[in-house]
């Protein structure tokens, strides 16, 4: 008899994610990926100077601003017809490359490796190094006290590294452990990287329309490239290797495959290797059904869909540069604040993995093989997902060197278009990014110098999607089709398959009452 179980919220992402899932014969049957609040930052800078769009659109997300300023600084470019200086560009480069390297670190040591390893095996920890032992006492202390919340919340499952009969053993569990708070501190490095350049993280000031506002300096280039050095190598020597490690334990290898979103994957292309744009050094491109290889990406294909989401019907359809944003929130069969969009009609998984499958680097396509993602049947499945990230950070990191090189020092080295401030009385804008997590576009559309529409279609939406009118599922709800869930009651494998796609919702609903100026919190179920 198939059962219904509801996971709300899911934990360890950003905002608020609901999962339902149908299970039957212990598999997912079935799913529904509901994005249970609605912010309406696109509503909110309606008739406001275009300007104000880089700085109140780069404040949707905590998490990610570095991206949401970015996409917006390249809208605005778009709109005002800005020839970006390539110190702008390499220095954009620079900013959000620091980005990534700190959003994937975060990703897999912070939220995903807790749902791989059980921290009590450090107290089991039989080794010498005075570091890992330090680590047990603190753990010690911690468990003593029934303290051990920095952790949680998690399931418990009896394949964790390090539990009794898992895979792995209480030495491995002790360094993965290590390497988790080691992470704390190399995200650090890379968040004092974008305050090098954009002044401070989050809310930064260093990117606008038309430019950045730092040029570069053997100073700032200098401790940029010192912080850069120990992240490499830290990337190459610990990450990828936990990443491998776990990866390649038999008792994960159903994870190669399961949870696989359906063979549709899409990248806009991002860091621009020239000053047109037209040379990126992810290239754009879409993998139709498990063809790998891509054909080309046009933005105009994209469309959203609301049938299944809290927007109103004459909504469906649109095109994101002229899409409009109009909650209704009594709408019948609606489950989702998120809407469907589409490419060509068809969902696409957006991220990591995407990228590195259109890209096909070398170094991403020797750990696919060697881990057996690329044996027929061909999936992607949570593994893969999560190796993608790994072999990212270290690739960027390896390119951001040869950005600081490119950047030039010293009089006329620009680092800004004057057109930037020149406000057209009417004019359309695209800025089309690769962020962390995926694709992420902004669309404007100023009128009367002022900003008449503005849209962003980000990237968990292309993943965390909702059915689409035509009844198809989105790229986390397919995954989770085949996903075991041998106990209802603990359903860890539902969870690490949406984890793997590091969804991204953002804040929950708060809003201002207009008499007493209290705040009103409300939970959509």
């Amino acid at each position: 008899m198939a059962q219904v179980i509801s996971i709300d919220p899911v934990t360890r992402i950003e905002g608020h994610l609901r999962i339902d899932v149908e299970v039957s014969n212990g598999v997912v049957t079935d799913a529904w990926s509901s994005g249970t609040m609605f912010r309406g930052y696109e509503m909110l800078i309606q008739g406001k100077h275009p300007w104000d769009a880089q700085q109140v659109m780069e404040r949707i997300c905590g998490v990610c601003p570095l991206v949401h300023g970015t996409a917006a600084s390249y809208n605005l470019d778009s709109a005002m017809g800005v020839k970006l200086p390539n110190n702008a560009r390499l220095i954009r480069n620079l900013a959000l490359g620091a980005n990534y390297i700190q959003s994937h670190i975060l990703h897999f040591y912070h939220l995903v490796a807790l749902d791989y390893v059980d921290v009590t095996a450090v107290l089991k920890y039989s080794g010498t190094d005075p570091a890992l032992k330090l680590l047990q006492a603190n753990i010690a202390v911690l468990a003593k006290n029934n303290d051990l919340y920095p952790f949680l919340p998690r399931y418990a499952s009896p394949d964790y590294i390090g539990e009794p009969g898992g895979p792995g053993d209480a030495n491995l569990a002790t360094e993965l452990v290590g390497h988790y708070v080691q992470a704390f501190e190399m995200r650090k490095k890379a968040q004092e990287m974008l305050t090098i350049f954009y002044g401070r993280m989050p809310s930064f000031v260093g990117t606008i329309p038309g430019g950045v506002t730092t040029p570069p300096t053997l100073t700032n280039i200098a401790a940029f490239r010192s912080r850069l050095h120990d992240l490499q190598a830290w990337i190459a020597d610990v990450y990828v290797a936990d990443v491998k490690a776990v990866a390649t334990m038999p008792a994960y290898s159903a994870f190669i495959k399961a949870g696989d979103s359906g063979g549709n994957f899409m990248a806009y292309g991002g860091f621009d290797q020239n000053q047109a744009g037209t040379d990126k050094y992810f290239p754009s491109g879409i993998i139709e059904n498990y063809n790998l290889t891509p054909s080309a990406f046009n933005n105009q294909q994209i469309t959203e869909s609301v049938k299944y989401s809290w927007y109103n019907d004459s909504t469906e359809g649109l095109k994101p540069a002229v899409g409009k944003t109009e909650p209704q929130v009594t709408k019948s069969g609606a489950y989702s604040f998120l809407k469907a969009p589409r490419y060509n009609g068809k969902p696409m998984e957006v991220g990591p993995l995407a990228r590195q499958l259109i890209k096909k680097d070398p170094v991403f396509m020797a750990l696919a093989t060697a881990i057996g993602v690329l044996t027929p049947p061909v999936k992607f499945g949570i593994i893969p997902r999560i190796g993608a990230r790994a072999v990212e950070a270290l690739l960027v990191s390896l390119e951001m060197d040869k950005w600081l090189d490119q950047l030039t020092l010293g009089i006329g080295s620009d680092i800004w278009d004057p057109k930037g401030k020149q406000i057209p009385n009417s004019s359309n804008g695209m800025g089309l990014v690769e962020g962390p997590r995926g694709a992420l576009g902004h669309w404007i559309t100023i009128s009367g110098g002022k900003t008449g529409n503005y849209q962003a279609v980000v990237p968990t939406t292309w993943n965390g999607s909702p059915r689409d009118k035509s009844g198809v599922r989105g790229p986390i709800e397919n995954s989770l089709i085949g996903i075991p869930v041998p106990d209802v009651n603990n359903p860890i494998n539902v969870v690490r398959c949406v984890r793997s796609f590091d969804p991204c919702i953002a804040c929950a609903v708060h809003i201002i009452h207009p008499e007493n100026n209290s705040v009103k919190e409300f939970r959509v179920v």
